[in-house]
């Protein structure tokens, strides 16, 4: 039971750091397109501050859940040094996203909304592969 507990609430944190992951970009994204309205551009740069932060607890908790798992019930195989990789490079998405935020609220540039909206679609296929490899541990 405790088990199934534990896997289940990694998994609902996992999707809500996803959610943080998916959406942030596209905050992004409006922040290139929103030219000269100061107050649409302080409104959506409080919105990304605001879902980094939430990004970064939902992953805090979903990493210790999964150290749990880890630790306490043995899991392991190569399919799970697979998709650590893949959650790094996820995390590094985020992380990058995350300082192209905050330097847009420092006054840099970011990148045109088009490379943007490229950059939103990284974390699908990383995705992909990480549930894939949790449900058919192919290795």
């Amino acid at each position: 039971m405790a088990y199934l507990l534990t896997k289940t609430f990694h998994l609902v944190f996992v999707i809500a750091w996803m959610a943080a992951v998916f959406y942030l970009p596209r905050i992004l994204v409006n922040l290139a397109e929103v030219g000269d309205a100061p107050a649409v551009r302080e409104r959506l740069l409080l919105m990304g501050r605001r879902l980094y932060r939430f990004g970064h607890v939902m992953f805090g908790i979903a990493f210790v859940l999964g150290l749990a798992l880890w630790l306490h019930f043995h899991i392991s195989g190569g399919w799970l040094h697979a998709k650590l990789a893949l959650v790094a490079l996820l995390l590094v998405h985020f992380v990058v996203t995350g300082r192209l935020l905050k330097g847009n609220g420092n006054g840099r540039p970011l990148p045109s909304a088009n490379a943007l909206r490229w950059f939103n679609e990284l974390p699908l296929p990383l995705l992909v592969m990480v549930v894939w490899l949790v449900l058919a541990k192919p290795f």
